[in-house]
């Protein structure tokens, strides 16, 4: 396919935004890959400039260049550090849809992730309402015996994220129907919604029932409407644009006309998705969308107690909420509320664990690596605990330190304090 076959406004956008890049190289130290590699290519401003060449038809778009694409994390750390404000992260984009764009590339790329991926992904991760229906199902087959049969198969033993799942889908908590609405206790003091994302609603639950019983006490009616989906994220970071703007679309439809202060999410991935295209669609939704622990973090706590905690807990920063939403401050005093707890910054939390929502998958190597720097520094804290504002790191984290074999528990802020708040 040849350049003029490409959306040229979108070409357009990229080259200027691409030309706004000075090749400073002030982000080279903060790039996870072109830690690990020490290559220009896997560097941001190398990606940059393989953008530009590959959209200005100067060079091709090949295995290569895609090589480099999809080594990066999308992480964001360089937008932290550019003088010029480089919008990095709408450039990746772009690239990727390039990539999409060039059906016969995209073929092969389909094949390389394999049939069973693009099911999931077009099925389940894209119609989550089907993830609620699913949960039964799981915790049949693990009541039957069925599931540990499943899983001594060959092809589901070798891989981490179905055994991660099925494990985490049938922990010891009912199959969760969502109701519309969870009415606040005491003295009411607003109504907001909550997201519930897709993989989360399957396999973090109790994150999402903690936020409901917080939110219900801190005097909040949570509205929680069925006909959201999908944030899309999952495919804006494939090239898939158009089904990215759908379901972001869709969405926003589903919180329109609730009487609500914000939209909230408890998955920072989900949450920077959301931000991002409401600000980005000319729809007139002007409710913000906050992640739960900046709400919660910003309301008056005085009528609500806790019970004590005597436990170290490490705080992990998602990239999303440390580089992007640039909130992650919110979730250390949110902790402290809880009297005996003592929280300590996980070491190297400028630096992505490697689970990036499906990089983990697509790049196995690279995210052990990222993965073993942050096991490292964990047993560095002696915490016995480690809260995360995301779920796709939470799985990451959680299944690495599994195989260590070590006891640690790994979830979301806002669980430990609807624990303590003395949640049944």
């Amino acid at each position: 396919m040849k350049n003029t076959d490409r959306n040229d406004s979108s070409v357009e956008k990229l080259l200027t935004e691409a030309n706004r890049c000075v090749a400073c190289g002030l982000c080279l130290p903060h790039c996870p890959t072109y830690h690990l590699t020490h290559s220009e290519a896997d560097s941001p401003r190398g990606r940059i400039a393989l953008m530009s060449g590959v959209a200005s038809g100067r060079i091709p778009l090949n295995e290569r260049f895609i090589q480099h694409m999809d080594r990066c994390l999308t992480c964001r750390a360089c937008e932290q550090v550019c003088p010029n404000n480089v919008a990095y992260g709408q450039l990746i984009d772009g690239a990727r849809v390039m990539i999409h764009e060039y059906s016969s590339v995209q073929r092969e790329s389909q094949h390389k992730k394999g049939r069973l991926r693009d099911f999931l992904e077009r099925e389940l991760i894209a119609k989550p309402g089907r993830f609620d229906r699913l949960r039964p199902v799981l915790r049949l087959l693990a009541g039957s015996g069925l599931l540990s049969l499943l899983l001594r198969l060959e092809t589901l033993k070798r891989s981490d994220l179905i055994q991660s799942l099925l494990f985490l889908a049938t922990r010891n908590l009912p199959g969760q129907l969502w109701r519309r609405s969870y009415p606040a206790r005491g003295v009411l003091r607003g109504e907001v919604g909550l997201f519930l994302g897709c993989v989360a609603r399957l396999i973090d639950t109790e994150t999402l029932l903690s936020s409901i019983f917080v939110l219900n006490r801190m005097g909040y009616t949570v509205r929680v409407p069925d006909t959201q989906t999908c944030c899309g994220a999952l495919h804006q970071h494939s090239g898939r644009i158009d089904a990215a703007r759908s379901l972001a679309q869709q969405n926003l439809h589903a919180f329109e006309g609730l009487n609500i202060q914000a939209i909230i999410n408890t998955a920072s991935g989900c949450g920077v998705q959301l931000t991002e295209y409401s600000s980005r669609l000319d729809t007139g939704f002007s409710v913000p969308v906050m992640d739960i622990s900046q709400f919660l973090d910003e309301q008056e706590w005085d009528e609500v107690g806790f019970a004590p905690l005597s436990r170290r807990v490490a705080v992990h920063e998602p990239c999303t909420l440390r580089n992007t939403l640039r909130t992650s401050k919110h979730m250390y005093p949110l902790l402290r509320r809880i009297p005996g707890i003592e929280v300590v910054e996980l070491p190297g939390n400028e630096q992505c664990c490697g689970a990036a929502g499906t990089y983990f998958l697509d790049q196995p190597e690279f995210a052990k690596s990222l993965l073993d720097a942050k096991l490292q520094a964990f047993e560095s804290t002696g915490a016995d605990c480690l809260v995360t504002g995301n779920i796709g790191c939470a799985l990451h984290i959680a299944n690495g330190l599994a195989k260590k074999g070590t006891n640690i528990e790994v979830l979301h802020p806002v669980t430990l304090l609807a624990r303590q708040m003395r949640i049944k």
